[in-house]
């Protein structure tokens, strides 16, 4: 389990992102700065025009002689009121602009991160993973953290501001009344503080309440079928309600928590409002105050209430996107696999070695001592029951998973010693779950290979039998597959997946059942496409139907993770070993 990061190792970690963004950043939050300088002059200002009227009146009451109300004056206060304004709304404008640029990108970096980082995780994390809480980390995490710079960074950075230009115009007009208002200051302080502490919890229980609906709803549509067929609505509903309600629950508790701070501080505030205007109003009673400097202060209560209450408002953005991006940071910072230097691998394969292989997932060992020898052009079949470890052999080999004993080498070079793109590039990969990808048949069968012809393609898709059925789609090549390739048939999908790796031209082949779940109808057809992707070529396959590797070089019989028998098919059925058993077994029931 990840270690929780605190708030300025998360700062630190937005800020690796957020600096090659800077310039627009700063010239952002520079002119929010300059925003809250002509907010904290403004009602000084407005108040000039009080101040002057009083003036005026107060002559013309005593019967000055010449006394009337200057409207020079007041216009030429008026006009530096539309200049001051014209001021702040272009710096509003030019600072929204900078900031949205540079945080949308900085977004756009970190989601690029996160998918990087998915690249380089080992297998084993997956395994042990839920897709909704991944999926959650890429979309909502990461769109928490996005709206929280959005809405709060320029916020934030303004309600300081406010808080100290506002402050010295206050005590500039009168420090005794500032006084009053920064005798409040702590009490507000601690209430904002002691309920954030509180909330803070809350909404770390809500970002993962939102990740387990997230969960709950990928594995419900995910095995919607599934539900239907056996009749589970009423209780996929009742998993929905219950996530959901988990959900409802804390957030809540999170924003109930947090949406104290607010009335709270208002009470405060308004209680404070009326004891400076008491007292400011004897201040103008004696001369000491111009009414309009009092009509600015009030303003100015006003105004430095907004940076509290914004603060206040802010605070379940702040607290949650803290939680995201704690998500997000340590999932960032997970151990990746480790990446090896190497030369690409150009030479032909002439031997692949398993020398005394261990391997276990987690504390318990699955292979205690794994020997196989494999020469170039060599068909390799696996076959065991389920859970023998048949596929673990072949993901030892890709360094899906890496060993905890022994070596495996390809030509003598011990795969360790190689990157995993270099690895990985040398095998071509044909699984019982095929996937096709939301794209066109072409870009689908060039997926290993993107630099390949057209009439490569179409060779590929003629050796492994599928080029006929392309031909009858209505655009052929360029038709598109839908989403999870649900347009086309399991057996032409298996098909395609043998022309994939027909264009790649992999030095070595995994065939993982790849038969299995097609009819016997199909089999033919994906047995003649198999052979033709196998010529030649060193070749794994794991076998659920023996009938289809009767003509392997070599065949591996598995139980608990280790090989308990090898050889031919006919050696093997001599031996009347586990190899005869299942092949008998299978026969008999086909009878």
């Amino acid at each position: 389990m990840p270690k929780k990061l605190t708030f300025k190792q998360c700062l630190g970690h937005l800020w690796k992102f957020l600096k090659h963004h800077k310039t627009k950043l700063f010239v952002g939050l520079f002119l929010v700065i300059v925003m809250q300088v002509i907010y904290a002059i403004m009602p000084s200002v407005e108040g000039m025009i009080t101040t002057q009227l009083q003036i005026d009146v107060t002559a013309m009451a005593r019967h000055v002689p010449g006394a009337h109300i200057q409207m020079n004056i007041i216009l030429r206060i008026l006009g530096m009121l539309g200049i001051i304004y014209l001021c702040k709304i272009t710096s509003q404008f030019i600072s929204a602009f900078m900031l949205t640029d540079s945080i949308q990108k900085t977004m756009e970096d970190i989601r690029n991160a996160i998918e990087t980082k998915i690249n380089r995780l080992p297998v084993s994390y997956f395994d042990a993973q839920q897709t909704g809480d991944l999926l959650s980390r890429i979309t909502n995490d990461a769109e928490t953290v996005s709206n929280a710079l959005q809405q709060t960074l320029s916020r934030v950075i303004g309600a300081v501001c406010t808080f100290t230009f506002v402050s010295i115009m206050m005590f500039s007009i009168s420090w005794k009344m500032t006084l009053i208002v920064y005798v409040a200051l702590p009490l507000i302080a601690l209430l904002s503080f002691g309920i954030v502490k509180k909330s803070q919890v809350l909404f770390d229980e809500q970002q993962q309440a939102l990740a387990n609906l997230n969960a709950t709803v990928n594995e419900l549509y995910s095995g919607f079928n599934e539900i239907v067929i056996y009749d589970q609505q009423k209780k996929a509903e009742g998993q929905f309600e219950q996530a959901n309600a988990a959900m409802r629950g804390s957030g809540f508790k999170a924003l109930f928590m947090s949406g104290l701070i607010n009335p709270l501080t208002s009470l405060v505030t308004y209680i404070t409002i009326g004891c400076c205007a008491l007292v400011g109003c004897l201040n103008v009673l004696n001369g000491s105050l111009m009414l309009g400097q009092l009509q600015a202060f009030i303003r100015y209560i006003w105004n430095i209430n907004d940076p509290i209450a914004q603060l206040s408002q802010l605070s379940s953005q702040v607290q949650s996107a803290f939680s995201a991006m704690n998500r997000l940071f340590t999932f960032l910072d997970l151990e990746e696999m480790p990446q090896a230097e190497t030369k690409p691998f150009d030479e032909e394969i002439e031997t692949i070695d398993f020398d005394h292989v261990q391997f276990g997932y987690g504390d318990s060992m699955l292979m205690h001592d794994v020997d196989l020898h494999v020469k170039k052009g060599q068909t390799i079949a696996i076959v065991g029951p389920t859970g023998a470890g048949k596929t673990t052999l072949t993901n030892l080999l890709l360094r899906f998973y890496e060993i905890k004993g022994g070596s495996i080498r390809i030509n003598g070079r011990d795969i360790r010693d190689m990157s995993y793109g270099d690895l990985r590039n040398l095998f071509g990969l044909v699984l019982q779950d095929t996937w096709l990808f939301e794209d066109s048949i072409e870009n689908n069968l060039k997926y290993g290979r993107h630099d390949a012809l057209r009439s490569e393609i179409v060779q590929a898709a003629r050796d492994a039998n599928v080029h006929h059925y392309i031909r009858t789609l209505s655009k052929g090549y360029d038709s598109l597959v839908n989403e999870g390739g649900t347009n086309i048939s399991q057996g032409e999908k298996q098909l395609l997946t043998i022309a994939r790796a027909l264009v790649k031209d992999p030095k070595i082949l995994i065939l993982d059942e790849a038969t299995s779940s097609v009819d016997t109808r199909l089999e033919k057809r994906l047995q003649n496409a198999m052979d033709v992707v196998m010529r030649e070529r060193t070749s794994f396959v794991i076998a659920h139907r023996l009938s289809t590797i009767v003509n392997a070089d070599l065949i591996l019989v598995m139980q608990h993770g280790d090989i308990v028998e090898s050889g031919t098919h006919e050696e093997l059925l001599q031996r009347n070993g586990e190899y005869a058993r299942l092949y008998n077994a299978q026969f008999a029931d086909m009878e």
